[in-house]
């Protein structure tokens, strides 16, 4: 018995089966009509709610982890900001005198 090879669907294909089952068609139907298994669009439902949903290859990104990420970048562009005000303060204060 030869193994057959993992499918791979893109984040699109994804997406437009999962607004199918959204849409009001059970999972059976949708999973039928294009061709998947039922429990794998089953997964594909449950990681489209919980905000995991990616494409090939791609890492699982919660969405805490890309809230994290985002705020880690705006810390760090807050501090840049701060130093050039502060650079800024200490040109002002030798011009003054």
């Amino acid at each position: 018995m030869q193994k057959m090879p993992k499918q791979e669907f893109t984040v699109a294909f994804k997406e437009q089966a999962i607004k199918r089952v959204k849409d009001g068609k059970t999972v059976g139907v949708v999973a039928k009509e294009m061709g998947l298994v039922e429990q794998t669009l089953r997964h594909g439902a449950k990681a489209f709610d919980a905000g995991m949903l990616n494409g090939p290859g791609a890492p699982k990104v919660a969405p805490e982890a890309m809230e994290l990420s985002r705020l880690r970048a705006e810390n760090a562009r807050l501090k840049r900001e701060v130093d050039i005000l502060k650079q800024a303060t200490a040109s002002f204060a030798r011009e003054a005198w």
